[in-house]
């Protein structure tokens, strides 16, 4: 598409584990296609996703430590942008330190930058402040949300004008074929960061337990890495459920562990727009999820691809699990529809819309 090779730099915290990072790997590869040159920039070497474009990684550039090691960061990061000539920068980074801000200010200048907001949780984004926002962000700043209750948000809150939803979109589901597995017991899923302050595995374990799928050899298996690891262990030994619950490592590539799900499970106390859920249903997956603040409810139509029950609910969670797993119609019913369901998240649809926002903005800025 793009008519000539425009330079495009993604400051990305890591390319590993966490799901706006997966993000970040996709856009990569996403804008390579579209013949944009990609400039990948992470502030920590943690690289386990695949990517394309030249890497510069600043977590093994400096060596330093403290405000020091962030401070000679920002540096080679400004002087990277003016060697390369980059004329767009996507921030794909938490933003929640103001002074952290205004020295990515100065990095920046006067570059045409988009900075994009992932989660619900705005405050890891935006100064709650309202002056302090508008110090940092002009009015004419550029924010891409990944749902469009976090873009209502935002322009409540703060005023902003150009904020624009685009969707994190998904490989081409139709590649990936059936698994075939000897394994016997059925399971369901949580994948994601092992975060309870996010995640709510308490939620998730004691619902789990109430649903009573223990009860008919149907497991709980929870796959990922994260600072809750000793938590849900503990959680898991209190509820006497031991027996039934296994954790995963992270899995950089997770869907053939996915794919043998009888569904997947959210129980987030917020969101942005949850991976986990578009993998799933991508992959042919149903989902229970909480309706959590924000995404799920974008993506989850009730009864259809899956079931959406009150956040914090413990009960509605818990029936949920039951009735998907126990109601064999409505099963095949939510399992039918997943993948159609994700069908406007494709990797054309999703690149022709980061397209026409980097030539609209593109223009502008020039």
């Amino acid at each position: 598409m793009a008519s000539a090779p425009h330079k495009i730099a993604i400051v990305t915290t890591s390319l590993a584990q966490g799901g706006a990072e997966r993000v970040a790997a996709n856009l990569s590869v996403m804008f390579n296609q579209l013949g944009f040159e990609v400039h990948v920039i992470c502030i920590n070497n943690a690289i386990t996703y695949e990517f394309s474009g030249q890497l510069y990684n600043l977590g093994i550039k400096v060596q330093s430590k403290g405000w020091l090691r962030k401070i000679q960061k920002a540096i080679l990061l400004k002087k990277y942008l003016k060697a390369n000539q980059i004329s767009t920068v996507i921030d794909n980074r938490t933003r929640p330190v103001f002074w952290r801000e205004v020295v990515y200010k100065w990095v920046y200048q006067n570059r045409n930058v988009i900075y994009m907001i992932h989660s619900f949780k705005l405050e890891n984004y935006l100064p709650i402040s309202f002056s302090l926002a508008r110090f940092l962000y002009a009015k004419n700043t550029q924010f891409v949300t990944v749902s469009q209750t976090i873009a209502q948000e935002i322009q409540h809150k703060y005023g902003f004008k150009k904020v624009q939803t685009i969707y994190n979109s998904i490989p081409d589901y139709t590649t990936y074929q059936a698994v075939q597995t000897t394994e016997s017991i059925p399971y369901i899923l949580f994948f994601g960061r092992l975060d309870n302050q996010v995640k709510n595995f308490s939620l998730l374990l004691q619902a789990y337990k109430k649903s009573g799928l223990s009860d008919v050899d149907v497991q709980l298996k929870i796959m990922g890495d994260g600072p809750d690891a000793a938590f849900i262990l503990e959680k898991i030994n209190q509820l006497k459920i031991n027996h039934f619950v296994e954790i995963l490592p992270f899995q950089s590539e997770p869907f053939a562990v996915i794919q043998r799900a009888k569904f997947t499970v959210l129980s987030s106390q917020y969101e942005g727009f949850p991976m986990a859920v578009v993998e799933s249903l991508a992959m042919g997956v149903p989902v229970v999820s909480v309706d959590c603040q924000s995404g799920p409810a974008e993506l989850i139509q009730s009864g259809e691809n899956g079931l959406l029950v009150p956040n914090h609910n413990v009960q509605a969670l818990a029936d949920a699990m039951h009735e998907l797993h126990s109601n064999k119609a409505l099963y095949e019913k939510c399992k039918n529809n997943a993948q159609k369901s994700v069908e406007h998240l494709s990797l054309k649809s999703i690149s022709a819309q980061w397209y026409n926002l980097l030539q609209a903005n593109d223009e502008k800025h020039n």
